[in-house]
């Protein structure tokens, strides 16, 4: 498998928020954040990871998808530089990258979505799944994002 600068930056993004995470997690204590790591797996809930040309389609698409029940969150990180390949040619771009939480029940839905309503030929999604976290934030996931 070669894998594509835009790939590497991902795998890179992705290995960095993991550590990070990892990092957080085993610093905090049990009073600053009330029943923080759940004991049951939590792959019901997903992480994508979408880039746009823009921040404000990366705006617009989170505002439709957070509003359509499809999301329960949106971050967006205003400015990423992506090296890839496309076309048989390197191409370096600035980009916005949206880091969206839903359930994993919805992915299908959400990435139908994303690429009927994005401007590139071949939109980035790519879904990460949720194995732990804070369980209150999981239930409010659950409150805002509806099984069906």
């Amino acid at each position: 498998m070669i894998l594509t600068g835009k790939s590497i930056f991902v795998s890179a993004l992705l290995l960095g928020v993991s550590r990070r995470a990892a990092t957080m997690s085993a610093s905090m204590s049990v009073e600053t954040c009330q029943s923080n790591q759940t004991s049951q797996t939590m792959s019901h809930y997903s992480i994508v990871y979408v880039t746009t040309p823009t921040e404000e389609v990366a705006r617009m698409l989170a505002r439709e998808l957070v509003f359509g029940k499809l999301a329960a969150c949106a971050n967006i990180v205003p400015k990423v530089i992506s090296i890839y390949e496309w076309e048989n040619k390197i191409q370096e771009d600035s980009e916005a990258l949206m880091m969206l939480k839903t359930r994993t029940s919805k992915l299908d839905q959400l990435t139908a979505y994303v690429k009927a309503k994005h401007p590139y030929k071949v939109c980035e999604v790519i879904a990460v799944p949720i194995t732990g976290g804070n369980d209150m934030y999981f239930k409010w996931m659950e409150g805002v994002i509806p099984e069906k």
